[in-house]
């Protein structure tokens, strides 16, 4: 449980901590890092169930051996973790002041030593061995053995970390609930706290990402397609399954930033993300994501489309797990997430989705999701590897996928001018006048799309670009007065 440093070099910062002050024993979970190191490793192995089952499988020796495994067959990379920025800044402080710091924690010792090496902070490492769980009383005596009768203060995070207060000179929150922080008064003198920065809630808000719910107004499009604008019934249906796919939407974020925390870690922006931050904690996801789930199943069973959504979570825990690392087979999924969603609001609205509308979905699903890795790759920094990281492209397959993007924009607007004059206006019996104003502004709107994108002004979903970007509110604005028009021209 217990590695050191060199002799002569404890013993001259036990002399240093005689005059500076308490040894400092630093927690990890929760207190150093801004994450639970054991869920991480499950997570990690998420994508591996025969590894993670065999991991689970050392519970039956107890949870120490547990964390061994996961430990072990993770491999956490430290230098990924999000630290507590300001504790490690305050810990080098101490260290430069002589003061003994100690890592005590009830991680494995393979992941808390992997941690010291890479801050290069601490004198002594006491952790989980695979026998001993080091938490709570156990951590308190492995404290005691290390550095004998000598006063420290302990810097932990949670209510199990009360134990270890009580048998402290004095103490430091860091990230503690207020009920905790009240508890740890009374256990022993706080020194001074590092609260957190932002209240899970409002992270949770930002994680399940309600600005991405403009894409599922997506359920009201056959609404509008078999010109039904009067149907208030339809409407009220269709916004069910709005509302259905919001949730899974959302539980599908969580699930798919849960999955992808070191890929996420390393991108300029989505490394702020509040799992990858640390600003959320990662049971919290955890629980949200299933009951998320579970009511957007209940809603969209109620207006006769839990197959079509089931369909879509599926897809989407393809997605997420695998299938977003595999060039070509990831647009092309995400282009068929986009499409399911015009079929599950026709089926719940009562307006089935025609041919032509699915063919002219598809190809400008296509090219919306070959935006998005277009802007991926213009994003890499100039290094050697130039690789996405957790996609399978490269950044020499800019040229190609910008091609393969545009020539769809084209195929699709082709596909609307043949759907507007032989599908939509035929199957009313009068010319399509004014649709047809509606094949030159998709046009224009694909075309500013991509020229945004080859000019570096692409956020990573197009579809909330569009949402901020003032040009294709106009285009929207002027796509909905031309419908409205079509309809008064209707016999």
């Amino acid at each position: 449980m217990d590695d050191t440093v060199p002799t002569s070099i404890l013993e001259t910062r036990q002399a240093a901590c005689s005059k500076t002050g308490r040894v400092l024993v630093v927690d990890l979970d929760g207190s150093l890092v801004r994450t639970d190191t054991l869920v991480e490793c499950v997570l990690v192995l998420a994508r591996h169930p025969l590894r993670l089952l065999r991991a689970l499988f050392a519970l039956r020796h107890g949870k120490a051996r547990l964390k061994q495994e996961l430990a072990a067959a993770a491999d956490l990379d430290a230098a990924q973790l999000p630290y507590h920025g300001r504790l490690v800044a305050y810990l080098r402080e101490q260290q430069a002041e002589g003061r003994l710091i100690v890592l005590a924690t009830g991680a494995d010792r393979k992941t808390a030593q992997a941690v010291a090496q890479h801050l290069d902070l601490f004198d002594r490492v006491l952790a989980s061995d695979g026998l001993t769980n080091l938490t709570g009383e156990e951590k308190l005596a492995a404290i005691r053995d290390s550095i004998g009768i000598a006063p420290f203060t302990y810097v932990g995070n949670s209510r199990t970390d009360l134990r270890v207060w009580r048998g402290a000179e004095s103490g430091i929150c860091v990230n503690v609930r207020p009920r905790v922080a009240r508890a740890a008064a009374r256990a022993t003198a706080i020194e001074r706290s590092f609260p957190n920065g932002a209240s899970w809630p409002a992270a949770l808000l930002r994680a399940i990402r309600p600005h991405q719910w403009i894409k599922n107004l997506l359920v009201f499009v056959p609404l509008v397609a078999a010109r039904a604008v009067g149907d208030l019934s339809g409407w009220a249906d269709a916004f069910v399954m709005f509302v259905a796919f919001c949730c899974t939407a959302s539980a599908i974020y969580l699930v798919n930033d849960l999955s992808d925390l070191a890929a996420d870690r390393q991108h300029p922006r989505k490394s702020r993300r509040p799992f990858a931050s640390g600003d959320l904690p990662l049971h919290v996801g955890l629980v949200a994501a299933p009951l998320l789930l579970l009511a957007g199943f209940a809603l969209s069973f109620a207006v006769g489309a839990l197959g079509l959504l089931i369909i879509y979570a599926a897809c989407s825990g393809v997605y997420s797990l695998w299938l977003k690392a595999q060039p070509l087979a990831d647009v092309f999924m995400l282009a068929a997430l986009y499409g399911l969603r015009l079929l599950a609001g026709g089926v719940a609205a009562g307006y089935p989705v025609s041919l032509w509308l699915l063919a002219f979905s598809s190809f400008l699903f296509l090219s919306l999701a070959m935006v998005k890795r277009v802007a991926e790759l213009r994003d890499l920094p100039p290094n050697e590897t130039r690789v996405v990281a957790g996609r399978g492209y490269r950044a020499d397959d800019l040229p190609i996928l910008q091609l393969m993007g545009v020539a769809a924009s084209f195929v699709a607007s082709l596909v609307l001018a043949l759907y507007v004059q032989n599908g939509l206006a035929s199957g009313v019996g009068h010319q399509p006048t004014w649709s047809w104003v509606i094949v030159p502004l998709v046009l224009f709107w694909e075309c500013r799309v991509w020229l945004a994108t080859s000019r570096g002004e692409m956020n990573d979903d197009p579809i909330v670009f569009a949402a901020r970007d003032w040009v294709s509110w106009g285009v929207a604005i002027c796509g909905v007065a031309v419908l409205l028009l079509d309809n008064l021209a209707k016999p």
